[in-house]
C-alpha cells in the first residue's frame, strides 16, 4: 500500500514537472512568435510611411487684387492672383519623382456677368525656395453647370423657359439658403506634374486672367498618380500589408532558427572537443610515462 502511494506520488510529480515544462516552452514560443510579428509589422509600417507619399492635398485659394483703379470701366485694376504654399509642417507636400495632377475648383455665381465672360484663362506658376520659376501652366475653360475635369468645356445652353421652371422648382431651397444658383468649374492645371529634387516647388501662383470674374470660393486639389509598387500599396492595402508582414516574419524566423541552430551546434561541439583534448592529453602522458620507464630500465651506460 505504501509503495503504491509512493508510485502515485512520483507519477504526479513527474506529470506536474512535464506540464510545467510544456507551459514554459509554450510561453517561450508564443513570446518569440509575438515579438517576431511585432518587429515584422513595425518594419512594414516604417517602410510604408517612408515610401508612400501623400495621396491627396487640398487647400483653399484666397485671391488678392488691386482696387485703386483709374478707369471706371473695369471692376478690378489687376487680375485676381493667389499665392499657395506647397509646404505643410515645414515639409514638402510634393514627393520627388512622383507624378501629380493639379486642378483648380471654382465656385462661381450664375450671374449675368459670369455668363458674359465666355472663356477665361487660368495661369499657374510654381516657384522654388530661391524664387526661381520651376514650371508654368496656362489653361482656358468655360463655365460648367456641373463639375468637370475636362480642360475645355462649353456652357450648357438653357432656354429662358427652362431657367424659369428651374427657379420655380428650387424656389424653396433658394429662399431657405439650402441651395444656390451657382456653377462649379474645375480646371486641370497640370496633368502630370513631377517635382524637381534639385529645385523643389514651395509656392504656386494662380492667376485668373480676367478682371470681371466673380468667385464665391476656390480650392486647389492635388492628387498623386501611383504606379508600380506604390499603386499596389495604395489600392490593395490589406493584401500588401499581409504580404509584407508575412515576408518579414518568414525572413526573421529564418534568421532566428539559423542563429539557434548555430548556438546548439556550438554547445554540442564544446564537450566533444573537451573530451578529445582530454584523451589526447592522457595519451601524451601515457607515452611520456612509458618513455620514462624504459629509460629507467635501461639505465646509464658504463
Amino acid at each position: 500500500m505504501f509503495g503504491a502511494l509512493l508510485g502515485l506520488q512520483d507519477a504526479v510529480v513527474t506529470w506536474m514537472s512535464r506540464a510545467r515544462q510544456r507551459v514554459i516552452q509554450g510561453f517561450t514560443v508564443f513570446s518569440i512568435v509575438f515579438l517576431l510579428l511585432w518587429i515584422s509589422a513595425f518594419l512594414y509600417g516604417s517602410f510604408y510611411y517612408s515610401y508612400m507619399p501623400m495621396a491627396a492635398f487640398s487647400t483653399p485659394v484666397h485671391y488678392h487684387y488691386r482696387t485703386d483703379c483709374e478707369s471706371p470701366a473695369s471692376f478690378l485694376c489687376s487680375y485676381p492672383m493667389a499665392n499657395i504654399s506647397l509646404m505643410r509642417n515645414k515639409k514638402h507636400v510634393l514627393t520627388f519623382g512622383q507624378a501629380y495632377q493639379m486642378s483648380l475648383q471654382l465656385d462661381m455665381p450664375d450671374s449675368p456677368t459670369n455668363q458674359e465672360l465666355g472663356m477665361l484663362m487660368i495661369k499657374t506658376t510654381c516657384f522654388s525656395g530661391k524664387g526661381g520659376q520651376v514650371a508654368s501652366s496656362a489653361r482656358s475653360a468655360r463655365q460648367l453647370l456641373s463639375a468637370s475635369s475636362s480642360r475645355f468645356s462649353m456652357l450648357r445652353y438653357r432656354s429662358e423657359l427652362l431657367r424659369s421652371l428651374s427657379t420655380l422648382l428650387f424656389l424653396p431651397a433658394f429662399l431657405t439658403g439650402v441651395s444656390e444658383q451657382k456653377q462649379v468649374l474645375e480646371v486641370e492645371l497640370f496633368s502630370d506634374y513631377t517635382d524637381d529634387p534639385y529645385l523643389p516647388s514651395v509656392t504656386a501662383v494662380i492667376e485668373i486672367l480676367s478682371n470681371k470674374v466673380q468667385i464665391y470660393s476656390s480650392q486647389l486639389n492635388v492628387h498623386a498618380h501611383f504606379t508600380g509598387i506604390r499603386y499596389l500599396l495604395f489600392n490593395f492595402p490589406l493584401l500588401s500589408a499581409l504580404v509584407g508582414v508575412s515576408s518579414n516574419f518568414v525572413f526573421l524566423s529564418l534568421l532566428f532558427v539559423l542563429s539557434y541552430v548555430k548556438l546548439l551546434l556550438k554547445e554540442n561541439w564544446a564537450p566533444v572537443q573537451l573530451r578529445t583534448d582530454g584523451d589526447r592529453n592522457i595519451n601524451q602522458e601515457d607515452h611520456s610515462n612509458a618513455a620514462g620507464g624504459t629509460a629507467e630500465l635501461v639505465g646509464p651506460r658504463m
